[in-house]
């Protein structure tokens, strides 16, 4: 699972930074940190390539993204030590934690700790205009759908929920901006996101191609909010120019976590950088105007970093119990 770091931002005098984080406590801080992200051409990547970089720059350390699979395997770099940080979404922190996920089978991943909410992960449908598909229930039987890279939370949960809708596909895996050249080429009839919104690879497709962006029915919705860990979301009209009302889907929700075993002052000081200042977030990737300190109380599956439960008890007035805090 060692990974070639993508990107990383080189060391600074963090003067700044050194202002805010002058009497904070760096015994036992690494030099130097990498966040476990997702395929190029996903939200994952973009939105952690950017709270990677800023952090790196407030707190004067060398860091930045890996390209990973996903979730699933960030959780297992997490719990190893091999990242700092990374991020997931809910259903695989639990998979996680259970010992189920996939890459190392039976083993329960509880290295891995909450930090902050990220925000939701809708689930939505992309095909070409020129396919003429236009609902779930167009999809022709043994259509070729993308589901993403393997483990990723869009491979884990999104073929399950087109079963559970009776759609017979073609699973295919790969990064998002492949799939996004793979549809546009006619290698694909269909990719399926799980993804924050906007996603840079549908971004780009609605500038380059005719492309339909694919609703649940209030049925179908209904459906799988029933059948899988996820709620109700409407992915805004403003958030593709090819979108002319709301899109009605589900979503899941997404939180940065960090290995429990760092220093609690050091992830005290990550956390603040990135939910201090939500416009600076916001900024890196829209998705971000989730990034709320309220919404600490997302997270019901994993144990607290201390540090990250310390800054929200803090700052958003959390009360988190002392048996949801690792080493509590």
């Amino acid at each position: 699972m060692t990974l070639k770091t993508l990107a990383a931002t080189a060391s600074v005098v963090a003067i700044t930074a050194g202002a805010a984080f002058a009497q904070e406590d760096r015994t036992g801080w690494p030099d130097s940190f990498t966040v476990g992200t997702a395929s190029q051409g996903g939200t994952y990547f973009a939105y952690g390539s950017g709270w990677a970089n800023l952090v790196a720059e407030e707190l004067g350390l060398s860091g930045g993204a890996e390209v990973t699979g996903g979730p699933m395997q960030n959780m297992a770099l997490v719990h190893t030590g091999e990242a700092q940080f990374g991020m997931v979404t809910m259903g695989p922190a639990r998979e996680s934690i259970e010992g189920t996920n996939p890459i190392a089978p039976g083993l329960q991943m509880t290295g891995a700790c909450a930090m902050f909410p990220m925000y939701q992960t809708p689930f939505s449908v992309t095909t070409l205009a020129s396919s003429g598909i236009t609902s779930v229930s167009e999809i022709p039987d043994g259509a070729r759908i993308g589901y993403g890279p393997a483990g990723s939370t869009s491979d884990t949960y999104f073929p399950q929920m087109m079963e559970a809708l009776g759609v017979n596909f073609d699973r295919r895996n790969g990064g998002w901006d492949d799939l996004g050249g793979q549809l546009q080429d006619g290698l694909l009839d269909v990719i399926a996101f799980a993804a924050g919104v906007p996603v840079p690879a549908v971004s780009q497709l609605e500038v380059q191609t005719d492309i339909n962006i694919i609703e649940f029915t209030e049925e179908e919705q209904a459906a799988i909010i029933e059948a899988f860990p996820v709620a109700a979301f409407e992915i805004p009209a403003d958030t593709y120019s090819t979108l002319e009302a709301p899109a009605r889907s589900v979503a899941m929700w997404n939180f940065a976590v960090a290995n429990c075993d760092l220093p609690e002052s050091f992830v005290y000081a990550v956390t603040d950088v990135v939910m201090s200042d939500n416009e600076r977030m916001v900024n890196i990737h829209r998705a971000a105007t989730e990034t709320l300190p309220e919404n600490w109380d997302k997270n019901t599956v994993m144990m607290w970093h201390p540090g990250a439960a310390r800054w929200f008890t803090e700052n958003a007035g959390a009360e988190i119990a002392a048996d949801m805090i690792y080493g509590g």
